[in-house]
């Protein structure tokens, strides 16, 4: 494993990475922790943060086009953006049984296979942990 394809990346592809990697590592905190105290709502506000820097970053990442500068990870991003709104939504309004579905399934979605995507060869994260 090298540091140096990360750091060699632009400043936007660091900063979706390392919020991609934290939101990961929270999300594996949140789903094991018990929910609905205090301290569960303090870091799901940071995993959503995490969440949407990594969406919103996206955007300005344009390796891959399909349609003009997009790809359908900038789908996936929209999606993420739209998926948190209706978590939010369904945990104030008491749907505590939806706004699991939908953070479990976008954990599970945006950062378990779409992170596992990034480990294919020629990506930046399959350079990262793959080459030495």
């Amino acid at each position: 494993m090298t540091l140096g394809p990360f750091l060699a990346a632009p400043l936007v592809v660091q900063l979706h990475a390392l919020a991609a990697l934290a939101g990961f590592g929270l999300g594996l905190v949140q789903l094991a922790r018990s929910k609905g105290d205090a301290l569960h709502r303090r870091l799901g506000w940071v995993w959503v943060g995490l969440m949407a820097a990594t969406a919103l970053s996206s955007f300005a990442i344009q390796d891959i086009r399909l349609w003009g500068p997009f790809s359908p990870l900038h789908l996936l991003a929209l999606v993420t953006l739209w998926s948190l709104f209706g978590a939010i939504r369904a945990a104030r309004q008491g749907n505590v049984r939806r706004h699991a579905i939908i953070m479990t399934t976008l954990f599970l979605l945006a950062l378990v296979v779409a992170g596992a995507f990034t480990l294919l060869p020629g990506r930046l994260m399959h350079q990262l942990v793959f080459t030495g």
